[in-house]
């Protein structure tokens, strides 16, 4: 019997990757048991730091490690902020449609850290998420990573509306502003559509 359920251990730890789903679970309960947050556009932050397995052969963290971070990040945000409820009742999924990530500063192993989410605005079709990566030896921020969070099934502006109860409107050419390019329309320097 011991030998059959180490192989089924096994077979799950070979075909599937295990830790993701413990530590999204894990991610999703830790939420649940804190306060629920009510700014939708505030900023939230979950504590990291770098273990071994996050390690690639430079001995810092993997530039795909960062992406799984921001994940867990925004199970996180999505939690506090009741947009998970509102989109799983409302029968929306919530998929990364695009996303970019500058690297400005590595972290070493062991190194802690903050993942600091916020949503920046939304449009018929996405939210538009803001996650950045604070070194919390010395406050510096390593990486900043912008991502295009696809709302499928219903739109933004209706999960926002059921999770706050009211009428809300699209600020997002109003509030965001595109350095590069002088215009507000933010879409196309970093978000092909």
């Amino acid at each position: 019997m011991l030998l059959l359920v180490l192989g089924a251990l096994l077979l799950l730890f070979c075909t599937l990757d295990v830790w993701y789903f413990l530590r999204g679970a894990y991610v999703f309960a830790q939420a649940w048991f804190q306060p629920r947050v009510r700014d939708m556009l505030a900023e939230q932050s979950i504590d990291g730091t770098v273990l071994p397995h996050d390690l690639d052969y430079m001995g810092h963290m993997n530039n795909s490690r960062y992406l799984r971070e921001c994940d867990f990040a925004r199970f996180h945000h999505y939690m506090r902020n009741g947009l998970f409820m509102a989109s799983w009742k409302l029968g929306a999924r919530l998929v990364v449609g695009a996303s970019t990530i500058r690297y400005r500063r590595s972290l070493a192993f062991r190194e802690a850290f903050e993942i600091r989410t916020k949503i920046v605005g939304w449009d018929e079709k996405a939210f538009y998420i803001e996650q950045r990566f604070v070194s919390k030896k010395d406050g510096f921020v390593s990486a900043v990573m912008l991502c295009r969070q696809n709302v499928v099934h219903c739109s933004p502006e209706s999960i926002l509306e059921f999770v706050c109860k009211r009428k809300v409107s699209n600020s997002w050419k109003k509030i965001n502003y595109c350095c590069d390019c002088n215009t507000t329309d933010y879409n196309h320097c970093i978000f092909v559509r």
